[in-house]
């Protein structure tokens, strides 16, 4: 129980959080009734921001960063999970106020491990990470809202080519959809063709001016932009359309009004998964194991070993990742 291994730990550096490799032990984590051996992690916007150290995304520290992991359970105090069990954590609060997954290991509460369904594995599980399994939740959401078809009315896509947008489009694409996808790179437009993008509109469009109501165009739409963008998105969403957002990449604010929604009957559908509940965490990996092709993901993702995240987390924050980033942490 001595060993030490390696994890990137956010301290307090003059009263700012700073990033930097340490040695700990199994002694050091928090004490939690599950041990996880962690096989992989993923780089996400908020990992970029907390490692970067230009988002107070911590709200203690010393913290583990690393808001996902999958691996492999080494203890357990919980009936609900056996040593050999391989599982996946998204959110919970990993890497804001509990301790996350660049570590090699990590001692976490049984309610926050979902089973890993049977075909995945744990690279590819990452390769998904928190922004697939989001991808999911608003694909699961639209659907049972029940305003989009497979052949009908097209669904948009807005921050295409990043780890949210890329896994939607996939989903979609393969569900039987009509994808749109807004993206601001015109050369990942054969990567999005590739996931299954019928179409795209320059995310500058969707970022201009907003008017309330515009001409009608998607019947749904998984917006991971906020702001401008999602405004304006909702200002040409059909009527009886819904639009899931699950991210505010561009803002935080919401600069439009009530017009789609009370004359349009539009519906906005916030998605959280951070603290989504299990049943709606079991649904959205299964829609990920029934319907996202393997191939796709693999052209999606790239694998770096854990001693690029510092870098890595700068180029995220500056827009020039493409799809996941999976983070080797064994």
């Amino acid at each position: 129980m001595s060993e030490t291994f390696t994890a990137l730990v956010l301290e307090d550096v003059d009263g700012k959080p700073k990033a930097d490799f340490r040695e700990l032990s199994r002694h050091d984590l928090p004490d939690h009734d599950v041990l996880v051996e962690v096989a992989y992690s993923s780089l996400n916007y908020k990992d970029g921001l907390a490692v970067s150290g230009k988002g107070r995304i911590a709200r203690r520290l010393p913290m583990v960063a690393g808001i996902d992991l999958a691996g492999t359970v080494v203890e357990s105090r919980s009936p609900a999970w056996t040593p050999g069990d391989r599982v996946v954590v998204n959110g919970w609060g990993l890497s804001e106020t509990e301790w996350g997954g660049f570590s090699r290991f990590q001692r976490l509460r049984p309610e926050w491990l979902t089973r890993l369904p049977q075909g995945f594995s744990l690279q590819e599980a990452m390769a998904i990470g928190t922004a697939g399994y989001t991808a999911a939740l608003c694909v699961d959401a639209l659907e049972d809202w029940g305003v989009i078809q497979p052949g009908g009315g097209e669904v948009l896509v807005t921050g295409a080519a990043g780890g949210v947008g890329s896994t939607a489009v996939s989903l979609l694409s393969s569900k039987g959809y009509v994808v749109v996808a807004s993206t601001g790179r015109a050369e990942t437009h054969d990567y999005l063709r590739g996931l299954g993008a019928a179409s795209f509109i320059d995310r500058a469009e969707l970022a201009s001016e907003v008017r309330p109501l515009q001409k009608e165009r998607w019947t749904g739409a998984v917006d991971s932009v906020g702001s401008k963008t999602l405004a304006n998105v909702l200002a040409q969403t059909v009527y009886g359309g819904a639009v899931a957002a699950c991210g505010l990449a561009g803002g935080s604010d919401l600069p439009g009004s009530v017009f789609p929604h009370i004359l349009r009957s539009v519906a906005l559908i916030g998605v959280d998964s951070v603290y989504a509940p299990a049943a709606r965490r079991d649904k959205a990996w299964a829609t990920l194991s029934k319907h996202l092709d393997r191939s796709k993901l693999a052209a999606m993702s790239e694998v770096h070993p854990m001693r690029d995240v510092p870098e890595l987390a700068n180029r995220i924050l500056a827009g020039e990742i493409r799809g996941r980033v999976v983070v080797e942490v064994g």
